[in-house]
């Protein structure tokens, strides 16, 4: 499945960029479907900056999913690689339930338009349901199908909403 969501920022490229590659721990309050984000590590090499973030969400896993997975579809590793040579943002996430299943990557690219910012975020999930062992065979593709739609339906708000939130974050800045 694919996910395309792009947002306008009344901010410049350089600024938003930044605000998004340094800030994103206090960006989380304007994203509800975020519960806690934690920053692990940070790497910073001439050419691009490397961090790894644990992230919990928020959400009602559905009543189908719910014999086989618990809070930990909610809970995933973040691997970001910012790129400020070109803007861009290249992430992957490693889910804490059926790791070896799903795959979620992406890239976020900064373009410059005027003093405004355009986000665009592209990823590309999918969940392997000849991966799901602890799933009966017969119940995989189901439960697949419904777990990559959940956590795309998660997905593409979170994505709009942290654009949101570093627009209000640097609105607040200015006023301050």
């Amino acid at each position: 499945m694919i996910i395309d969501v792009s947002s306008q920022i009344p901010f410049p490229r350089s600024l938003v960029y930044a605000t998004f590659r340094d800030n994103v721990v206090d960006l989380v309050p304007y994203v509800p479907s975020i519960k806690n984000l934690q920053l692990k590590s940070r790497v910073e090499k001439p050419e691009q900056v490397e961090c790894v973030y644990i992230l919990r969400g928020v959400g009602e896993i559905p009543s189908l999913l719910k014999p086989w997975l618990n809070e930990d579809l909610l809970t995933w590793t973040e691997y970001d690689v910012w790129k400020a040579s070109n803007f861009t943002l290249e992430w992957r996430i490693r889910t804490h339930a059926f790791t070896e299943a799903v795959h979620w990557a992406g890239i976020n690219s900064f373009f410059e338009q005027g003093n405004t910012t355009l986000v665009k975020s592209r990823c590309e999930l999918k969940i392997d349901h000849k991966a799901l062992k602890n799933i009966p065979f017969i119940m995989r593709s189901q439960v697949a199908q419904l777990a990559e739609h959940y956590l795309a339906k998660q997905s593409e708000p979170s994505l709009s909403l942290m654009s949101e939130g570093v627009r209000r974050y640097l609105s607040q800045a200015n006023r301050q």
